[in-house]
């Protein structure tokens, strides 16, 4: 039996994680099935197990980051990797006030996580998530939240027992949500963002005291609360903005259905609302977004702002969603954009879509350059920015978006081999027929799209598809960040590494020399194409000088040049 923690250390939060997911993921139907305030979307389940989903795998980055090291991450770095993952990753209303919830845990957690200090993070983390939402109302998960905290107050040392009270506390105050709010009464089910809060908090009993504490909410009686009525309920798209296509006023990053539950500060009449939900992470300064929130709340309702240190989840509710966005263009610098339409009918929602197209292509990208590239080429993109990989409901999302028959996913990422399958598997249940091409860099997946031919059989397509990737080596720059041992020796920090099919091939001391090297050892063994992805911050001299080398020494080799945008990588290369 593994060692119990005496405290929330860094494996601690690891696992708590990890037994967030499972259980979300086991209740994530049922908690869909009782979303109904205001609207009846049924997606609050899988809002916040995309969330946890987040800010599991960059609590495992963190861990991955430390594999050849003898000791364990630091509390610090886990909780705010955790914190950090949920905001880039929070889906819907319950997701963006799960990340916000965890964000105020992890302030007070990356200090200490014995007893005194959980009372102290459960309270932060309750008013950190009420101060997010414009107009709060009780009977939410605010309310748990704040519950939670409550019971969990005292002075018992035992960190068992400050966790267990938290647990009661939520359930005893999921339990009366049904009567501080009127539209889940009539409904007879409890809040659905409440109830991922204890599926949550569950989870952390379990880490602490090794047991799987009871499922579901708690009456007064002691007795499981009613059982959950399920609400008919449809999907949202997206669509037009003011005439415009909605991708054409974003950063190509755009969903068009993204998961969507009730906001937590609509009229209780159920009353029609506000046309669009949208949802961008922002970048930019406190003061900025304290104008942001005085905007947006003027333009609609739903107003969830949460996040901090620069980076910020911004999630409304608004008829306007260009003005939304346009808001968060005067702010800073809004991506990750969703933007979803909201159509009722019979007091329901409704799914609103053309005919699927018979073939699309999806590709995860490293950089916006990249992504505006693949995009005119009539791909869906998924931008992976540096240190955010996407998770598989983000590929999912994509898939959804792209609205064809038949996909081909381009991961374009070794490490994404496994999120990649998932989404593939989660699509195909819906009904898409997808064919994953595991590509393990950008370049092969350009290779791949350059021979796309949508009118030919799936089958010839993806093999043709297979065929390119698969015929492109491919190469990276990057910086050393320590001293290390590699397959090329020994290097410092500071060093330029240059990577050739996943491997470091090249230790040099400058980027353009390096290059040089990689392309001459790739063309060594013949090529008839070079690709050449620059980095944000690569000048264009780089480029004029690299092609001038492969012309000198490979005259019957063509180069292409393209402008990555920000991406983790200086250069890419690639040879077919």
């Amino acid at each position: 039996m593994p060692q119990l923690p005496d405290d929330l250390d860094a494996v601690a939060v690891r696992t708590w994680c990890s037994l967030a997911l499972e259980a979300l993921g086991r209740e994530r139907a049922e908690i869909d099935a009782i979303n109904v305030y205001p609207i009846a979307d049924g997606d609050s389940g899988t809002n916040l197990y995309l969330t946890v989903e987040s800010a599991a795998a960059a609590v495992e980055a963190v861990f991955a980051a430390h594999e050849t090291g003898t000791t364990a991450p630091a509390t610090a770095d886990a909780v705010r990797a955790m914190a950090h993952g949920a905001l880039i990753g929070a889906r819907g209303n319950s997701g963006t006030i799960l990340a916000q919830l965890l964000r105020g845990m992890a302030g007070v957690l990356a200090d200490g996580g014995d007893a005194a200090h959980l009372r102290l993070a459960l309270t932060s983390a309750a008013d950190a998530a009420r101060q997010a939402v414009a107009h709060p109302v009780e009977g939410t998960v605010l309310t748990v939240a704040a519950e939670a905290a409550q019971a969990a107050r005292g002075e018992d040392p035992d960190l068992r027992t400050v966790v267990t009270a938290a647990y009661e506390g939520a359930r005893a105050a999921l339990a009366r949500t049904p009567e501080q709010l009127a539209v889940l009464g009539r409904a007879g089910v409890v809040d659905a963002g409440g109830r991922g809060l204890v599926a949550v908090l569950g989870a952390l009993v379990e880490t602490v005291t090794g047991q799987a504490p009871v499922r579901g909410p708690r009456t007064a009686s002691g007795n499981a609360a009613k059982a959950p009525v399920t609400v008919d309920g449809g999907s949202v798209v997206g669509l037009p903005v003011g005439g415009t296509p909605v991708e054409g006023v974003t950063d190509g990053d755009l969903p068009a259905s993204a998961p969507v539950e009730g906001p937590l500060d609509c009229p209780e009449d159920g009353g029609a609302g506000p046309a669009f939900e949208v949802i961008y992470l922002l970048e930019a300064r406190d003061e900025q977004v304290a104008r942001l929130r005085t905007r947006l709340d003027a333009l609609g309702d739903s107003l969830v702002v949460v996040g901090g240190d620069g980076l910020w989840h911004v999630h409304v509710h608004v008829d306007d969603a260009g003005a939304a966005v346009e808001a968060g263009v005067e702010a800073g610098r809004p991506y990750r954009i969703r933007i979803t339409h909201f159509a009722t009918e019979s007091g329901h929602d409704v799914r609103v879509q053309a005919e699927p197209a018979q073939r699309a292509v999806v590709v995860v990208v490293p950089g916006d350059g990249l992504a505006g590239l693949c995009t005119e080429a009539g791909a869906t993109t998924v931008i992976a920015r540096p240190g955010e990989p996407p998770a598989s409901g983000e590929l999912v999302d994509a898939i959804r978006r792209a609205h064809a028959r038949e996909v081909v996913l381009l991961p374009n990422d070794a490490a994404l081999r496994h999120t990649a399958a998932a989404a593939a598997e989660q699509a195909r249940t819906e009904g898409v027929r997808v064919a994953l091409v595991p590509t393990r860099a950008a370049v092969q997946g350009i290779a791949a799209l350059a021979v796309h031919e949508p009118d030919r059989g799936f089958d010839e397509d993806v093999v043709a598809m297979t065929a390119a990737a698969g015929a492109t080596r491919y190469a990276e720059l990057a910086v050393a960040e320590r001293q290390s041992w590699t397959m090329a020796g020994i290097c410092q920090a500071g060093d330029i590494l240059g990577l050739i099919d996943g491997d470091v091939a090249v230790i040099g001391a400058d980027v353009p020399g390096t290059a040089r090297t990689v392309l001459d050892r790739m063309l060594a063994a013949g090529g008839e194409l070079v690709t050449l992805v620059l980095g944000e911050d690569v000048p264009d001299t780089l480029a004029d000088a690299l092609e001038e080398h492969v012309r000198e020494g490979h005259l019957a080799v063509d180069t292409v040049v393209y402008r990555g945008g920000h991406q983790r990588a200086p250069l890419l290369i690639g040879v077919e």
